[in-house]
């Protein structure tokens, strides 16, 4: 799956201010949080191999040894990147269930905020699904995050599906994420609406089998 958050597709060129209007660099005390959104920004937009250190510099106004000291490599920025798109799905679950204390209830408001961004503009499907498509060694750092992203999500599927009472939650959950992760691909490559509505016909399937549904 994922939830996610994030937010992107368009292939975007690279940025080439001139000398008069480039901004100055910099290395102040939001030098760090500016490569990392840039990174964010690149990465989901473009795609993670295909976005080098020396652009990633360029568009963040920093120098060189202002990355390095920061970050020390791409493959560190790369992680961060992935930890900050985790923690901001950790975030959005957790206000979902402060608003929605009956767990079917927080599933249903979880199943419909996943609708929702397939259909934001810009859209280019799961950030997590995209970086294992580009890192095809399970055992390498980025592989292990994204496995140890998706596992907490199940997990999560699972204890709400558990708390609403279906029968079968672990098979339940995996259920949604197959739904969640074709719904997300096809939003990117085809019709979002139309993955939208086959994700909830998917996730309809799955919550009949609750008690009172």
């Amino acid at each position: 799956m994922s939830v996610a958050t994030p937010r992107t597709t368009a292939q975007r060129a690279p940025g080439r201010l001139g000398a008069s209007s480039a901004p100055p660099l910099t290395s102040g005390p939001g030098a760090k949080k500016r490569i990392l959104d840039t990174a964010d920004r690149l990465f989901y937009e473009d795609g993670i191999r295909s976005v080098g250190i020396d652009r990633l510099i360029a568009e963040s106004a920093v120098t060189k040894a202002t990355f390095y000291k920061h970050y020390g490599s791409k493959d560190r920025l790369i992680a961060e990147y992935l930890s900050g798109r985790h923690r901001a799905s950790v975030e959005l679950a957790e206000d979902i269930r402060a608003a929605n204390p009956a767990p079917a209830d927080a599933l249903r408001a979880l199943l419909h905020a996943v609708s929702a961004r397939i259909q934001e503009p810009g859209f280019r499907g799961c950030a997590f699904l995209n970086a294992a498509a580009e890192f095809s060694d399970e055992a390498h750092p980025i592989r292990v995050a994204v496995t140890e992203h998706r596992d907490w999500y199940t997990d999560l599927l699972v204890d709400l599906l558990r708390g609403a009472g279906h029968p079968m939650p672990g098979d339940a959950a995996d259920d949604i994420v197959l739904a969640e992760d074709g719904a997300q691909m096809g939003a990117y490559a085809g019709d979002a609406i139309a993955a939208s509505a086959a994700l909830h016909r998917a996730a309809d399937r799955v919550l009949a089998d609750l008690p009172g549904a």
